[in-house]
């Protein structure tokens, strides 16, 4: 930590703290610092100084922070930068102040409590809201970027503590002119989290994320991920083969419609399945506010506060922890 700390500061960054480490990067927590006292709380990400040299990291790592630069959209963590600094490439990303969905799914799980269905429809939707802008995006030129995430996940979904909800990592993402995972060969994303062309080695397309979208509503919903098996083979083969159930038989508050929206994402043929997330969010925010008011990113914060007892309007009740 001091090395980096002292590294950074070189150009301008204030490092406060981890906030997340994987395999191959790192997460800090960081001050960007300007003239006239100007300082900004910022999420830096890095390769580790060991992978840092070779050149496949440098070129993924690079294609993730060109692919995301133009991607300014509410439900999706900003990013503001990529520089080299002491032979790392680092970015320079949004620090979201709140949580992960997974964190979420966790203290619900610790209190014993199940998540509101209208919040957990909500927080999907925005979800679906996010994606629906990165799957229609085009570049400069008008050429549709063709862009499918292939990692949606509970640690993939960023809570603020104000209620905003936002999807980021887009490090394994496909996109025109940006795959460095070749389908056909290899696997791109987590095993409980895939669609069933990703379980089978199948070309996507951006319904491939529809899929998991269902598979997180459900495990908000239901605080399991029904895919999950110990062997991470296991948790293909059921993504691929499992019945899918009818989930108003598991929890009684699950009303058809929301049932529907389940159902339609679950469908393995994806012909059959939605053909956009605009078409999600479509349909969840009818069964939200087609009779009425419903939840709002407002409501959600309050909710959110009281979760995780938050009462310093600065400092987080729990680290953040930011994925990879």
């Amino acid at each position: 930590m001091a090395a980096i700390k002292n590294i950074f500061n070189e150009i301008h960054y204030e490092m406060t703290r981890k906030i997340a480490e994987g395999g191959m990067g790192l997460v800090y927590e960081a001050v960007q610092l300007g003239a006239g006292n100007f300082r900004k709380v910022v999420a830096v990400k890095l390769i580790r100084e060991e992978y840092s040299a070779i050149e496949e990291f440098q070129n993924n790592f690079i294609g993730e922070a060109r692919l995301v630069a133009d991607l300014i959209h509410t439900n999706i963590v900003q990013t503001y930068h990529l520089g080299q600094v002491g032979g790392q490439y680092f970015m320079v990303m949004e620090f979201v102040r709140g949580i992960n969905l997974e964190q979420f799914i966790d203290r619900h799980r610790q209190l014993g409590r199940k998540v509101p269905v209208d919040l957990a429809a909500f927080i999907i939707s925005r979800i679906a809201r996010g994606l629906a802008y990165a799957h229609n995006k085009c570049d400069r030129e008008g050429r549709h970027l063709n862009i499918v995430h292939r990692d949606i996940g509970p640690k993939n979904i960023m809570l603020a503590y104000e209620g905003d909800v936002k999807l980021t990592d887009f490090g394994i993402a496909k996109a025109l002119d940006l795959m460095y995972n070749e389908e056909g060969k290899v696997i791109a994303g987590k095993d409980e989290y895939l669609s069933p062309e990703q379980a089978s080695y199948a070309v996507t397309d951006a319904r491939a994320d529809i899929f998991p979208l269902g598979i997180v509503l459900s495990e908000v919903l239901l605080s399991k991920n029904l895919f999950r098996a110990v062997d991470r083979a296991q948790s293909r083969r059921n993504i691929l083969t499992m019945p899918i159930p009818q989930f108003a038989s598991l929890r009684a508050d699950i009303k058809p419609d929301l049932e529907a929206v389940l159902q339609r994402c679950f469908q393995r043929d994806r012909d059959k399945r939605y053909q956009s997330s605009l078409d999600v969010l479509t349909d969840l925010e009818m069964h939200l506010y087609g009779a009425g008011y419903g939840p709002t990113n407002e409501k959600l914060g309050v909710y959110l506060k009281d979760l995780f007892d938050v009462r310093d309007p600065v400092i987080p009740a729990l680290p953040t922890r930011h994925p990879m």
